[in-house]
């Protein structure tokens, strides 16, 4: 795919504009939010990319419903920094909740002015006229069209912040559901991705990265590298170039296939790698973290309340690293020239991206256009920011465009990781079984991971800067009398940036584990015990409507399941209002999750079965788009919860394929059931997150209610839950006389948690292998290549054990 040109339109005379002065560029320098052009076209301009969450859908339909035009007349420009308002990193869930305010404004704004002008033109009266798609009409039947209204002048109009916008009882086109329209390009393959774009004389880059993989702080960082051996690559045909500036290396080639033999071939000798703390124990790492505490709340009297509590309750939530995951690894195209560079990325951040590759390159902001495109999702930060500054430099290098992608390994172990987090409650129950008071800490090692060419080149110092983002949703949402939250800013440990959810995925983890055994200890169901403590109306309504969907019923004292062989079930409840930006920051959408799992007691297996995810988004542009992003939260963050952590040796990150980083699959998810409350009278909030947050305690909840065992760290994965399990057997055996072993039940009465959601997809897939291996057996294919036995360490002792009992079993 070569991309076009920029649409000259928005040079051309016979348009309407709104606009409002830029922050750089230069003295009449501005920014678009909307354009009209005399045939009709409407150009809507956000700096926000659309991650996959359908915003380009939402955002047309504001921009159609406010200037009363249709849909299907309104193009959206995001994430080109040539052509958008500068409005930041798409973080936060904030495109819709803050970003899309000012293209509100701006569409209101341009008809507000049209329809002055059409007053004029027909001598009529404004309560006269009526739109619809653009055309005004007047009670008498003549008409004038936006066009013909703009006719060949060029008009511009300062963003006014007082502009009245529609009420939403005349909205027609927010509020209804659309069918997203990124969808068919990508359904039928057509080029719309960033590994897609090809211009005319590309060459082809790869990287060679140092062995510090993961680490972005520390003198040795960018002053490593000791010689790069280039007659190790002599033999390759089509080699252009070896790039090395400080650690960055490079090779270029006129192929790609000759470009990635050359980057596993050349010889590069290293200084050797300093030794990282032992991230195996996360929880010793981030205490001896230096940190700066950071009081967010203190009400009442915190220790003397908890020292006069009838039940003191201490405990420690842990939360591990985390990867992005992105199923394809970063690409970028970069094309150097002299007054005009211009990168195709996939980045989250295109301004903030053009402003490091400026400092890079040493060269201006203006004379640099990053054009977003569509790229593997991520939901944070992965390496598209690294390999368009990878892209950039090879193109200097080379004075002709270079298009460089990712190895699978070099994206998961570079990529900045989602933070590891340890929460420390204190408190406890009063003698009523009321909350004597909660003093709430939580550590967060800092997550700016700055471009890593940046770092590698020594373009900038290589130091470990400490920012506020611990505290997201880290005041919880109970009105408790005696309240302490402390945010501990430290210093990063590995390399990592923000991840869905930020920090308020991991407070709410310890918040809505606590609060439920609170409820456990004092005898109280625990959706109850949470109402007891909620103020807020809309989050009583959410979390009393879940419960009625759920089918909740009370559980004021935990009661062992009736087991279903080694299968035991139980559910969780779990509520947030997600809080986000800089501190205090404000609320995006309320959730609410009832999760149900199945454990196998025999194995640790734990099956999310069935998740009824409740949300108050307030007003709802795309209802359907609200109730995808619902679904793709529940899927990634019951994947996070079971399965996702990032492993590290004393050197770097170790889990750099899918093998060490398990992703859930499609025979894992569970069903979800969605509960949207209608709020189309309140202002819309940021969905892109909010039902991510309440996930994990929901699960642990669930799993405390099947196993009466408190999981206070993640992953929940089958060795910790068999630790879990085990521990409990050996204390009840120590407290009790030893019982007579049962005899054991025949083999056949075991079951899986999943199987009866797996079964008709499990005979399927038997059968789809058997039909691929006769056609292996009989077809010219290429050869497949041997696969490795695995270790055995990556299995549990109970599976290693399954496994012998059915070999024992023999055919």
């Amino acid at each position: 795919m070569a991309p076009g040109p920029a649409d000259n339109r928005e040079l051309r005379p016979g348009s309407l504009s709104v606009v409002r002065p830029a922050a750089s560029g230069g003295k009449g320098a501005f920014e678009t939010f909307v354009k009209i052009t005399a045939d009709g076209l409407v150009t809507a301009f956000n700096g926000h990319v659309d991650l996959g969450t359908g915003i380009r859908t939402a955002l047309g339909q504001i921009v159609a419903e406010e200037l009363d035009v249709s849909f299907a007349r309104v193009v959206v420009v995001l994430g080109d920094t040539s052509r958008v308002p500068n409005q930041g990193a798409t973080i936060a869930s904030e495109t819709i909740q803050i970003t899309a305010v000012p293209l509100r404004k701006a569409a209101a704004q341009a008809r507000h002015f049209l329809v002055a002008r059409a007053t004029e033109r027909l001598e009529l009266r404004l309560e006269d006229l009526a739109i619809e798609d653009g055309l005004i009409r007047g009670k008498d039947n003549r008409s004038v069209s936006y066009g013909e209204l703009i006719a060949g002048e060029t008009i511009r109009l300062e963003l006014a912040d007082d502009v009245p916008v529609k009420a939403v009882n005349a909205y027609t086109i927010v509020g209804r559901s659309v069918p997203r329209i990124d969808l068919p390009a990508k359904a039928t393959g057509e080029p719309v991705y960033v590994h897609d774009v090809r211009v005319p004389g590309m060459l082809h880059g790869r990287v060679v990265r140092p062995p510090y993989a993961g680490v972005d702080a520390g003198a040795f960082v960018g002053n490593s590298l000791i010689a790069v051996d280039e007659s190790s690559v002599r033999d390759i045909p089509g080699l252009v170039a070896i790039v090395s500036i400080g650690d960055f290396v490079g090779v270029i080639a006129e192929r790609e296939e000759n470009a990635v033999k050359a980057a596993a071939q050349l010889k590069v000798t290293w200084k050797p790698t300093p030794t990282l703390p032992d991230l195996k124990d996360v929880e010793t790492a981030l205490r001896a973290n230096p940190s700066t505490p950071r009081t967010l709340i203190d009400k009442g009297d915190v220790d003397a309340a908890i020292a006069a509590a009838a039940k003191p309750m201490q405990r420690t939530y842990v939360w591990p690293y985390q990867m992005h995951g992105s199923i394809g690894p970063s690409c970028a195209v970069a094309d150097y020239r002299d007054g005009h560079i211009r990168v195709w990325s996939g980045t989250q951040n295109p301004h903030i991206l053009r402003a490091d590759l400026a400092l890079l390159l040493q060269r201006p902001e203006t004379e640099i256009d990053v054009i977003r495109m569509e790229a593997a999702g991520c939901y944070g930060r992965n390496c598209a920011d690294d390999v368009s500054a990878d892209a950039i430099l090879l193109s200097r290098a080379a004075g002709r465009p270079v298009r460089v992608q990712l190895t699978r390994e070099q994206e998961h172990a570079w990529e900045p990781k989602g933070t590891a987090q340890l929460m420390d409650v204190k408190g406890g129950l009063r003698a009523d079984g009321g909350v004597a008071g909660y003093d709430f800490a939580t550590r967060y090692p800092s997550n700016g991971a700055p471009t890593l060419a940046l770092l590698l080149t020594g373009t900038i110092a290589p130091v470990p800067d400490v920012f506020e983002m611990g505290d997201r949703t880290a005041i919880p949402p109970y009105d408790y009398d005696n309240i302490r939250v402390v945010a501990h800013d430290m210093p990063p440990i590995v390399r990592a940036s923000w991840f869905r959810g930020v920090s308020a995925l991991p407070n709410t983890f310890a918040h809505e584990s606590y609060i439920d055994e609170l409820a456990t200890e004092a005898g109280v169901d625990p959706v109850e015990y949470r109402l007891r403590y909620l103020k807020d109306p809309r989050a009583i309504d959410l979390v009393k409507a879940v419960a009625e969907r759920a089918g909740w019923s009370p559980r004021p004292v935990w009661k062992e399941p009736i087991a279903e062989g080694d299968i035991v079930r139980g559910r969780g409840f779990a509520y947030a209002l997600y809080v986000h930006s800089q501190f205090p920051g404000y609320g995006a959408a309320w959730s609410a999750w009832i999760a149900d799992v199945a454990v196998n007691k025999a194995t640790g297996d734990v099956s999310v079965t069935r998740v009824v995810a409740g949300q108050d988004s307030g007003l709802m542009i795309n209802p359907d788009g609200v109730r995808h992003q619902i679904h793709g939260n529940v899927i990634q963050s019951t994947s996070r919860a079971l399965m996702e952590e990032v492993s590290f040796d004393r050197s770097s990150v170790t889990s750099r394929e899918w093998g060490a980083y398990p992703i859930i699959t499609f025979p894992d998810i569970p069903k979800i059931d969605v509960l949207m409350l209608p709020r189309q009278d309140q202002p819309p909030l940021g969905v892109g997150e909010s039902a991510s947050v309440p996930s994990a305690a929901a699960i642990a909840n669930a799993i405390f209610d099947a196993t009466g065992l408190r999981f206070r760290e993640l992953p929940f994965t089958p060795e910790r839950i068999l630790r879990g399990l085990r521990g409990a057997q050996d204390a009840a055996q120590d407290a009790l006389p030893l019982a007579a072993p049962k005899p054991a039940g025949p083999i056949d009465k075991w079951k899986n948690p999943l199987a009866g959601r797996r079964g008709a997809l499990a005979t399927v897939a038997a059968l789809c292998a058997a039909v691929v291996g006769v056609g292996a057996a009989v077809l010219p294919w290429r050869s497949i290549a041997p696969i490795a036995r695995p270790d055995a360490s990556v299995y549990s002792a109970a599976t290693i054990a399954r496994g012998r009992q059915l070999a024992a079993l023999g055919d």
